[in-house]
């Protein structure tokens, strides 16, 4: 992907969608990965038991971590990220197309570097939201 500039954005812009089909054995491996081994991630019938009556869900950091992502295939290689957080208001599932969002909300220049301000957030196939969130990042700029 080209390198983005700040002078390339404006408020609204949006990020290039990213776009996720995890699979159960998706989540058995980020579970290897990360160390969370929460059988609410991988056992269906554990995961029924406590609670959640459609089964295993996808694991809440994994769904940042795609965020996270999301911002850095779009800031490039000169861009930096500051700052990310992301709130988990919804499940997904394995199965799921989960499609990773985001649009400019701010940018503004301090103490020289050329800070942008991003919503972002996840979505799966219908449309809802379940995990929005903010970034912070700093741009190159052509001047």
């Amino acid at each position: 992907m080209a390198q983005v500039y700040y002078e390339d954005v404006e408020v609204g812009t949006e990020l290039p969608p990213l776009q996720k089909e995890p699979t159960t054995t998706t989540l058995v491996r980020w579970a290897g990965a990360s160390g969370d081994y929460a059988v609410i991630h991988f056992d269906k019938d554990l995961a029924m038991e406590r609670g959640f009556s459609e089964g295993v869900i996808i694991h809440g950091k994994l769904k940042f971590a795609w965020l996270g992502q999301l911002v850095t295939d779009w800031i490039g290689t000169k861009g930096i990220v500051k700052k990310m957080t992301c709130q988990y208001r919804g499940q997904d599932r394995p199965g799921d197309i989960i499609t990773c969002r985001g649009e400019v909300s701010n940018k503004y220049v301090e103490d020289g570097e050329h800070y942008v301000e991003c919503r972002i957030w996840t979505e799966n196939q219908k449309g809802v939201m379940s995990t929005p969130g903010t970034a912070t990042v700093v741009l190159p700029s052509r001047g």
